[in-house]
């Protein structure tokens, strides 16, 4: 495991247990992709996720076809609309972690995304898309954070 901090999420485990889902699924927009990346799903594709947004899967891990990959750079994807492919992990109970947030968070608080692509981190919560997991022990600690049921895709499963 690198140390180094990545921008945007990371994946750390399932509360229940087992491996990563990872789907594949075409990209809703001509636009940029970032490994890390939170995406949300509209139309039955992905892009990338903003607050307010209602149908989350999870975080970007890159190219279902490498050389669709950015040169130079393996997990970042230029894609176009409804024509690429891109690898999603969507499990609805993922633990992601945010390196980048370096605030006080306590189990059970809600908070919400913020950034673009490369770029995004957990915000104030006034659209409640994630939870923190468990409280951080310093403030420069990694913060854990799962998405709200209520804004995950798979929610409606229920």
């Amino acid at each position: 495991e690198n140390n180094m901090a990545a921008n945007g999420f990371e994946y750390r485990c399932n509360v229940s247990g087992g491996r990563p889902l990872i789907l594949t699924l075409l990209m809703k927009d001509t636009e940029t992709l970032t490994r890390g990346d939170m995406l949300n799903i509209e139309s039955g594709e992905v892009d990338l996720a903003v607050t307010s947004d209602a149908a989350l899967a999870g975080i970007f891990v890159g190219p279902e076809n490498p050389d669709d990959a950015v040169d130079g750079k393996p997990g970042t994807v230029s894609g176009t609309d409804s024509t690429t492919l891109v690898k999603v992990i969507v499990n609805p109970d993922a633990v992601y972690a945010d390196a980048n947030d370096t605030n006080a968070r306590l189990a059970g608080a809600t908070l919400d995304i913020s950034g673009t692509t490369g770029a995004q981190t957990l915000a104030a919560s006034s659209n409640t898309e994630f939870v923190v997991v468990e409280r951080k022990r310093q403030a420069a600690d990694e913060t854990r954070v799962m998405i709200c049921s209520s804004a995950h895709y798979l929610a409606k499963a229920q």
